[in-house]
């Protein structure tokens, strides 16, 4: 059975989106902004992060699993060899379209604040260009 992606292309673009994560939620980008927008202290946020240190090989491993289960699934609809425009407006439209909306509808129903979805949704188009890009340019 022969896979109709580049696996090579999607583990580095899995691992591109779980960095740009770390990046996009720590606290000098959206980390603090994020916290105030789920109603945390910077208290609160304190302790998370250090009780995220004591089971973060958990937290991660499995972020990383569902970030690659993603990427393999887009490289699975755009094919071996997608052209980089076509890939990266792929990844606007799903990242948009797709997963902030649907991030959208649930933030309606649990009164979310509409910074929070920004920030969420911003970071998951921002994973499926990602996801456009690093496709878009390993053939």
């Amino acid at each position: 059975m022969s896979l109709n992606f580049n696996p090579w292309a999607v583990l580095v673009a899995a691992v591109s989106a779980f960095l740009l994560g770390g990046v996009w939620y720590a606290k000098p980008v959206f980390g603090r902004a994020w916290g105030r927008a789920n109603g945390y202290t910077a208290e609160q946020m304190d302790a998370m992060a250090k009780a995220g240190q004591k089971h973060g090989a958990r937290v991660f491993g499995v972020s990383f699993f569902f970030s690659l289960i993603a990427a393999a699934a887009f490289g699975y609809a755009m094919g071996p060899s997608p052209q980089l425009g076509d890939a990266v407006c792929h990844g606007v439209v799903i990242g948009a379209a797709f997963v902030a909306t649907s991030f959208g509808i649930n933030y309606q129903f649990a009164n979310r604040t509409f910074a929070l979805w920004l920030i969420d949704g911003g970071y998951h188009i921002l994973q499926f260009v990602i996801f456009g890009v690093v496709l878009g340019l390993w053939h």
